[in-house]
């Protein structure tokens, strides 16, 4: 693909050409994205729905026009079940709030992962401060991989919603969801799917999938920040309550009582970032112009190849990764050398890592380390990237 789509990636960090290798954390914007929101706030910027004049009904048709792109994208039945949120965090926030309210009692149970995302952790605690409910906890195979077995123990006649990440940002398991919803649905339970860090990586297809929550973020996908997708089924949102109040999710409002507005816009209170919704409209353009065969190929490929590099180098580990099945994410930690350490060296190379928990403390403290390097790629990375990366890596290992 041509890289000059992303200008960033020709600017230079501290006298070295840039090497972003952070595309877990936030991906990169291509020229159609930025100029798309530009173009709508230089010309076509007003608030959406309920205006009468031209602005805002041409306003209005490029969000809904948005959410029909996303409808396409995850093949979903209507946009009716396309929410927009601020992102992955929000959306299961909603779920954890609304089903949590609707749908939960003393003593129900939530069943999670060890490798779950911080954001699908603390909504369930937060609910939890509130409800006497049960967090219970799937473990995870030395290899990494998620212990389908155990899961399937841990579901109870208590069990009300399991929620599991599609891909960890960690280790690059991709999870079965397929057998877990096959799994939860044949004990009547729900399944909602964190899936942040798969959507820029595999087509979703939530019909297929059978999924009744799904969640992901616009900037892990080449898209702007602050907008996310809160996927589901309509008979769930249909029952659970709203999330928020204010204007846009109301039908009537007296100070005597409220109605609410038709889905999905009783999710929806207050104004959109309909500029974003634009945004990330594009970047499903631009995502379906390469076509996923090709997006995968070119990534496994580069996974492929990363992995077959940093394991020549000398006391490298490398976490729970399998190529043939992960997604393009690698944690590691180099000898004694602290993460932050080599995160911080690797930078003054021009190179973009992550260091840390990754926003998964638990899991960390299941590998037995306080943090690990991340790197993970993106469609526009390279193999001369790969190169600087295990070069840049050697060159501080010479120093310790």
């Amino acid at each position: 693909m041509n890289r000059q789509e992303f200008p960033i990636l020709g600017r230079e960090v501290h006298g070295h050409p840039l090497v972003y290798l952070d595309n877990a954390a936030t991906t990169q914007k291509p020229r159609s994205v930025v100029e798309a929101m530009t173009e709508e706030y230089y010309n076509v910027n007003a608030n959406v729905h309920r205006g009468v004049h031209f602005l805002s009904q041409k306003a209005t048709d490029l969000h809904e026009a948005a959410r029909e792109s996303v409808r396409r994208f995850i093949n979903a039945r209507s946009t009716s079940e396309i929410v927009f949120t601020r992102g992955t965090t929000e959306s299961i926030n909603l779920v954890a709030a609304t089903f949590g309210q609707e749908c939960m009692r003393a003593g129900d149970e939530v069943i999670l992962t060890e490798m779950e995302h911080h954001s699908n952790i603390v909504p369930w605690q937060l609910l939890q401060a509130r409800k006497p409910i049960s967090i219970r906890v799937c473990p995870i195979t030395d290899a990494g991989t998620l212990d389908i077995e155990a899961l399937e123990q841990l579901i109870s006649p208590k069990t009300r919603i399991i929620s599991v990440a599609h891909v960890s940002n960690v280790l690059g398991t991709v999870n079965p969801v397929e057998d877990v919803i096959r799994m939860a649905h044949a004990h009547g339970v729900p399944v909602l799917i964190d899936a942040a860090q798969s959507a820029p990586h595999m087509p979703l297809g939530v019909q297929a999938l059978d999924a009744d929550f799904v969640a992901f973020s616009g900037h892990k996908m080449y898209g702007p920040t602050g907008i996310g997708v809160l996927y589901g089924k309509e008979e769930w949102l249909e029952r659970i309550p709203p999330y928020m109040g204010g204007g846009e999710m109301i039908g009537k409002v007296t100070f005597e009582k409220t109605t609410f507005n038709s889905l999905p816009y009783k999710f929806e209170a207050g104004t959109p970032d309909y500029v974003a919704t634009t945004g990330l409209a594009r970047a499903i353009d631009f995502i379906e112009s390469i076509g996923w065969a090709d997006i995968q190929r070119h990534e496994r490929e580069l996974t492929q190849y990363a992995l077959e590099q940093l394991q020549s180098i000398p006391d490298i580990q490398i976490y729970g990764h399998k190529a043939e099945t992960g997604d393009p994410v690698i944690s590691f930690n180099v000898g004694n050398i602290h993460h932050l350490d080599l995160g911080t060296l690797l930078d003054q190379l021009g190179i973009a890592v992550r260091t840390g928990h990754h926003c998964a403390e638990p899991l960390m403290r299941r590998l037995g380390v306080e943090g690990t390097v991340r790197a993970s790629f993106a469609l526009y990375n390279n193999k001369e990237e790969i190169d600087a990366l295990v070069a840049g890596i050697r060159r501080v290992s010479a120093m310790f």
